[in-house]
């Protein structure tokens, strides 16, 4: 049974509409992979095996009734313990629930749930999404599944977010990414994370860290199983269908590539350089085209950031105006990064915002000359 999410999503997707497999088996599978490893690997702050098995039997009372709501019908989804998700307190990442108000499903959930879409559960997070490397004193860093022997971080703040994919317990994971917050543990536990562009998918129903900088993405096992669950929840879509006909081998003959030569890949690893640039002499043999960009907005803006982060300041008003009485118990990692930002004059901090979106919409206008962008 547990090999059954092992298989590719969109396999597993079109098995399930086509009604050769049942969502409760799926949920039955993913199940019996977190009650063997989850204990081990922690990735969920809620997991509810009820839940999970009692929305997949309604997945497939709507399958045998003929409804086919969505392409992520019967799929299980873990959700970053940051949103709202109905039947689930919010921590946040925090050691206490946030109040109820935070509780509620934004616009994501609510597609997923339009979709029938299986909540697997709260996977857990960086306290407030306010860290890199995953860990939170407050209820347990989830283990790195890479290294059976030692416990090493997943990469934050989305921490649980990889860590549930491979537990085999979710089959796409959602997290929220400001700073890297869903790139980060991808890279770090070998799954493929993608940042949506800021406003693409909406940030209701989500505790912020940094309204100008907060963005929603997605996590999976491969590009393929990414692909597929964009495409289900991408409103520019627009309708179910159109994405599975967008998943066959893509024509590079002519794309444009754009490859930023200075200040990306200062200080990289090697052995990744390597493999970036590998990956590239493959796409460019099968007609892709590189085009060079200069991006010296790029470290001007990082100059920026590190004279003082807006990230510090705008999470350090949120705590103060919706929950002051959570400073005390702050992690203490956390606790120290957002004092540096308090200490921001507000003249600097508008200023600040406004030389970043002008540095943005420069970059903006360059990549308009290319299909993508690859960076190290």
């Amino acid at each position: 049974m547990a090999e059954l999410v092992d298989q590719p999503l969109s396999e597993i997707a079109l098995a399930l509409r086509g009604g050769r497999l049942a969502a409760e088996a799926i949920a039955e599978a993913a199940i019996d992979r977190h009650r063997r490893v989850g204990a081990a690997l922690n990735a969920y702050k809620a997991f509810d095996a009820d839940k999970v098995l009692a929305q997949a039997r309604a997945a497939d009372a709507a399958f045998k009734s003929g409804r086919t709501p969505g392409a992520l019908h019967g799929v299980p989804v873990s959700i970053k313990d940051l949103f709202g998700v109905g039947g689930f307190p919010t921590y946040a990442g925090s050691p206490r629930p946030l109040p109820a108000r935070f509780e509620t499903e934004g616009s994501l959930l609510r597609a997923l749930r339009a979709q029938l879409a299986v909540v697997a559960g709260k996977s857990h997070t960086v306290e407030f999404a306010y860290g890199a490397l995953g860990t939170n004193p407050h209820w347990g860093t989830p283990r790195n599944p890479w290294d059976a022997a030692r416990h090493r971080v997943p990469g934050g703040s989305s921490s649980g977010a990889g860590v549930s994919l491979w537990e085999g317990s979710a089959l796409l994971a959602i997290g929220s990414d400001t700073g890297g917050s869903v790139r980060i543990p991808a890279s770090m536990t070998g799954t493929v994370g993608l940042k949506t562009t800021i406003g693409r998918w909406a940030t209701d129903g989500i505790v912020p860290l940094s309204p100008s900088l907060d963005s929603v993405g997605a996590l999976a096992r491969s590009v393929a199983d990414l692909c597929y669950g964009f495409g289900a929840l991408d409103p520019a879509w627009g309708e179910p269908e159109a994405f599975l006909r967008a998943l066959g081998p893509p024509e590079l003959m002519g794309v444009r590539l754009g490859l930023s030569e200075k200040f990306l890949w200062d200080d990289c690893t090697p052995e990744l350089a390597r493999a970036v640039k590998a990956a590239l002499d493959r796409l460019t043999a099968k007609g892709a085209r590189i085009v060079p960009l200069d991006m010296n907005e790029f470290a001007e803006a990082y100059e920026l950031h590190l004279q003082g982060s807006l990230i510090s300041a705008e999470l350090a008003a949120f705590l103060h105006d919706e929950l002051p009485e959570w400073a005390s118990s702050l992690d203490p990692t956390v606790r120290k990064r957002i004092e540096g930002g308090s200490e921001i004059p507000a003249r600097e901090f508008v200023q600040r915002q406004r030389r970043f979106a002008v540095l943005a919409a420069r970059v903006g206008e360059r990549l308009g000359e290319v299909d993508a962008q690859h960076r190290p």
